[in-house]
């Protein structure tokens, strides 16, 4: 048998049991070809079991996908009312779990992938690379280590392991390991009775600007309404000024339930429950003499102290295990470098992601594909129906049929915000010209820096996310 031969007959690897790998796993079943599904945590969907607290702001309709639905179909599977919305917790519960029972033993659990290659050639050799399989690398939970062999390799691992830090430059804030005890890079479930007793009553810095931070502020706000939460306040730190875009497309978003979560953040502030202090980058986390922690800027100011930290400020992909794989990355997101100019919120422009498939994923080194949030790189704002929408691409192109691989039919429904997000620098002053599809800018009260007699001067800017 030759190679090419054997390598046909190998199964395509998925690393990651969430809901693009199990979507990815339908769909290879559809076009006929063998999965392997390789998951490090104990049961599938490990990682959206992690925040099971947080309600998803697309609904039942548009987080299952097709392919998984007919596999689905002859286990007596009900599919929930498609007008609901789900949390973590239904979601990984009522079909991602569901789901992996129906693929069987093509998922394996508490299976890390810890490298992956070609067989017989490192990154540097060109001889015969593309005719040998792919070599998995992986340990079990017992310390045990597998090499599994595959004619193809699809990323679905995510990032929910590998969040960013609050240091403003990308890296971990001086003194910011050393306060682990007081920082989380998760939304609290203050439903927990041990972490709700962590913030009631305390004074808490939220870092971040997404839609994580919103739901972080919101959660703290019904909090301090809540009879055991008198006190409880919170201290939004965004690194970029207040304009049209900070809380997102709230009633013009297409999805409604993403627009009220900026809305929900912007009534926390309105309400007195949190205050905001912008253009702010950490540089340092200090211990101040009562052992609260004191945000100091990379400008010098000094923040009033906070009992706990609450770091969102997106994530980014473990990209280590791929390191002998010849990947085409965006230097800037980390990202694939076709996708990238699609996603890049330093450029987005009105409207949505245009919808991509296998050629957009595609690297130098054929057979590999990173997919859903980790195919993004640091870029935010992912949908279940754009992974979905990839896997079906790949496995269609995977099993040679192109014409349907590079028909991508998909729609996404716009945000409502327009332009840049301001990442980099805080947006421009100017007003939007008529016409523009940013909404005016709130009035936010601002927080006053410790060291200074009054509030930011910085004003909120009314226009600028719709650039010139």
């Amino acid at each position: 048998m030759n190679a090419s031969t054997s390598a046909e007959a190998l199964p395509v690897v998925v690393i990651g049991a969430g809901p693009i790998g199990l979507a990815a796993a339908a769909q290879l079943v559809e076009q006929g070809l063998r999965p392997l599904v390789l998951e490090a945590g104990s049961t599938a969907a490990a990682a959206v079991r992690q925040w099971s607290h947080v309600r998803l702001f697309s609904p039942w309709s548009e987080v299952v996908d097709p392919a998984a639905e007919k596999l689905l179909a002859p286990t007596g599977w009900v599919r929930p009312d498609g007008s609901g919305y789900p949390s973590g917790g239904d979601w990984a519960d009522h079909y991602l779990q569901p789901l992996a029972d129906a693929l069987g033993d093509r998922v394996r659990t508490g299976a890390t992938v810890t490298g992956v290659s070609r067989t017989g050639r490192d990154r540097v050799v060109d001889a015969d690379r593309e005719a040998q399989p792919f070599v998995v690398h992986l340990t079990r939970t017992d310390g045990s280590e597998e090499r599994v062999l595959a004619r193809a390799v699809i990323d679905a691992s995510g990032t929910w392991n590998t969040p960013s830090p609050a240091g403003g430059s990308g890296l971990p804030a001086l003194g910011e390991r050393s306060a682990a005890d007081r920082i989380t890079y998760r939304v609290p479930d203050l439903r927990d009775p041990a972490v709700r007793a962590r913030y009631a009553g305390k004074r808490t810095a939220v870092i971040g600007s997404g839609a994580s931070a919103f739901t972080a502020l919101a959660h703290l706000a019904d909090l301090a309404t809540s009879d055991d939460g008198t006190g409880t306040h919170g201290v939004w730190v965004l690194r970029r000024g207040i304009s049209g875009s900070t809380f997102g497309g709230g009633e013009a978003d297409q999805l409604p339930a993403r627009g009220a979560l900026g809305l929900a953040a912007k009534a926390a502030v309105d309400n007195g429950h949190a205050d905001a202090v912008t253009g702010f980058r950490t540089g340092a986390v200090e211990r101040d003499d009562a052992a609260r922690l004191v945000l100091v800027g990379e400008d010098g100011r000094r923040l009033d102290p906070v009992d706990e930290v609450i770091v969102l400020t997106g994530f980014r992909p473990d990209l280590t295990f791929l390191d002998e794989l010849r990947l085409a990355l965006d230097e800037r997101l980390q990202a694939p470098i076709s996708l990238a100019p699609l996603i890049d919120p330093n450029q987005h422009s009105c409207g949505t992601v245009y919808p991509h498939g296998h050629r957009e994923l595609s690297h130098p080194e054929p057979g590999i594909h990173l997919v859903g949030m980790k195919s993004y790189g640091r870029a935010p704002t992912f949908l279940a129906m754009t992974g979905y929408e990839q896997v079906r691409s790949i496995a269609a192109a995977l099993a040679g049929h192109t014409d349907s691989a590079d028909r991508i039919e998909l729609t996404l429904p716009e945000t409502g915000v327009c332009g840049g997000t301001g990442l980099s620098d805080p947006p421009p002053t100017e007003e939007p010209a008529t016409g523009s599809c940013c909404a005016p800018a709130p009035a936010l009260p601002q927080l006053a820096p410790h060291t200074s007699p009054s509030p930011l001067t910085e004003e909120a800017s009314p226009g600028g996310c719709c650039g010139s």
